[in-house]
């Protein structure tokens, strides 16, 4: 597995680093561009979301359901 990878993104107005792995940030990407939306504004959606974790977990999640069809 590939050792995760710390990208900056401005989410909201503010910049924040996130960690994740090469595949959820391909992942993330085509999620983004089947929803017609922009990497940081799909993400900011995730991040408005009420969610028990992190932001990274979070988002893992949502392309962890992505993948298998059921987000």
């Amino acid at each position: 597995m590939e050792a995760p990878q710390k990208r900056s993104i401005v989410i909201a107005g503010h910049a924040t680093s996130l960690s994740l792995e090469p595949v959820f940030w391909q992942t993330l990407r085509e999620m983004a561009a089947e929803k017609q939306q922009s990497l940081p504004e799909m993400i900011a959606e995730i991040d408005a979301t009420e969610r028990p974790a992190s932001l990274s977990s979070a988002l893992r999640v949502a392309a962890l359901k992505w993948a298998r069809g059921s987000a």
